[in-house]
């Protein structure tokens, strides 16, 4: 099977799993806006964006270790015995570790909602490191049917406790922390995970060479969590938690579009680790690019194009401020795509200290733009620091990671993207109705046209023997 075919088809097995879920939470988000006050739902979106900062914190981001170094020994029972005990020992001792540091901390912490900060952590890292083990072990599969146990259950039990039950925002976090819960069981029987723990195959030269790939990630995924999520402390400090809610839900719609890449992006690094040495690597990963910018680019001005019809409806009125940021966040999502996507030649070429300097400088730009903007234009802070911080690191990747691939991408197609980028956009803020019909109909003609090539692609490379 050529590298197209497998990268397509691991692709669609990992789609199944994670779009649907994605999509219906998506669309249960009238519901989530109608029950949950502004306050609620900027207390939920706050503690899981901390818990998301803690993880890595935790973890010291060996999740992505074990399914780099799994990778290479596929076929090798016995160096897949030991990575996997080595991991799983370690992440076990690090989380007693957190869970200690935590009791002590919470003597100071007064918040009701405190003791989901280490029940929800801990199912998360269980489920992150099995999904992980799946993916190097080549199971897509199981990763798919995993993840999509987590998100359904999630959204089932979403609407049962605080639709039925009227739990509020306890609802949502326990429905998080159970949705995780039941995919480890899922994974650890369905996969036999236990077989291949052993205590007496932790190997402390396989620790040393995991934490040495790791742990560059650990300040490049606290960067982007800066460069994410900083902002909802930010707003929330300065702004108030009820006009977090209100960002929470513009972000919304720009995470719609991350989630649809981060599915990509998950065979896209399997596969740029097994080409990454190929003669064709170039030329390769130039093709995979030009379809990525065309399909993402058309998505991104899509949506842009269709939410003025659909915004009243999906978006109950006390968010009616999210309206105005969402553009911003958006085009902000494409630059962390094509940030995300020359990201995998790093992981690719284990060279992943490369990988946190551009994070680094991207966070603390989207800090200092927000700190000094935020009490100026209020909200627009958060959304414009994203925008720039995603496109400084975009600019500086791709210079840097020439000397390991050359990327070409066709000019004409970058000013395309760009202009309907700006026409859409410029109708979108206008709110006029006959001109958003107008501007409508023209981005439903060009995406026809300008995607051409990468569904004649995409249908040759699964029609190929």
């Amino acid at each position: 099977m050529n590298k197209e075919k497998l990268l397509l088809k691991n692709t669609a097995i990992v789609t199944i799993g994670k779009i649907c879920t994605q999509l219906i939470t998506f669309f249960l988000l009238p519901i989530y806006t109608a029950v949950l006050t502004t306050e609620e739902y900027g207390v939920v979106d706050l503690l899981n964006t901390l818990v998301s900062l803690f993880i890595p914190i935790v973890t010291l981001q060996i999740e992505q270790g074990i399914f780099r170094f799994l990778v290479d020994c596929r076929g090798n029972n016995e160096e897949t015995k030991k990575t996997i005990s080595t991991v799983i020992l370690l992440v076990t001792t690090q989380l007693m570790i957190y869970l200690v540091v935590f009791l002590v901390a919470s003597f100071f912490i007064h918040n009701p909602y405190k003791y989901f900060l280490v029940c929800n952590l801990v199912v998360a890292v269980y489920s992150t490191i099995l999904l992980q083990i799946c993916r190097g072990l080549g199971d897509n599969t199981k990763y798919a049917i995993g993840s999509f146990i987590t998100g359904v259950c999630t959204v089932i039990l979403n609407i049962i406790l605080i639709v039925a039950f009227r739990l509020g925002a306890y609802g949502m976090l326990i429905a998080t922390f159970l949705g995780n819960f039941i995919c480890i069981l899922y994974i650890l029987f369905s996969k036999k995970i236990y077989q291949w723990i052993s205590i007496p195959k932790y190997d402390k030269e396989k620790r040393k060479q995991i934490l040495k790939f790791s742990l560059p990630l650990v300040p490049n995924i606290i960067s982007w969590w800066v460069v994410n999520t900083s902002d909802r402390s930010l707003i929330t400090y300065f702004l108030g938690i009820g006009i977090n809610g209100i960002y929470a839900t513009a972000a919304k719609f720009s995470g719609v579009l991350t989630t649809l890449y981060t599915v990509f992006n998950l065979t896209w690094t399997e596969s740029a680790s097994v080409n990454i040495e190929a003669e064709d690597r170039d030329i390769f990963f130039s093709k995979i690019l030009d379809i990525v910018l065309r399909i993402f680019g058309t998505f991104i001005i899509g949506v842009i194009a269709v939410l003025p019809f659909v915004f009243s409806i999906l978006v109950k009125n006390k968010f009616r401020d999210s309206y105005y940021q969402i553009p911003i966040l958006l085009v902000g999502s494409m630059f962390s795509i094509l940030v995300s996507f020359i990201g995998s030649i790093y992981v690719a070429k284990k060279v992943t200290k490369e990988v946190a300097k551009t994070s680094i400088l991207a966070a603390v730009i989207n800090i200092l733009i927000n700190v000094i903007l935020i009490k100026k234009i209020g909200l627009y802070a958060a959304s414009i620091s994203t925008l720039i911080a995603y496109m400084t690191m975009f600019i500086y990747r791709a210079i840097d990671t020439r000397k390991y691939v050359k990327l070409t991408v066709k000019p004409w197609l970058v000013i395309h993207v760009l202009v309907m980028l700006g026409i859409a956009c410029t109708s979108y803020y206008l709110r006029n109705t006959y001109l958003h019909i107008i501007v409508l109909l023209a981005v439903v003609i060009d995406a026809f046209f300008t995607n051409q090539k990468s569904i004649k692609f995409i249908k040759n490379s699964l029609i190929k023997n």
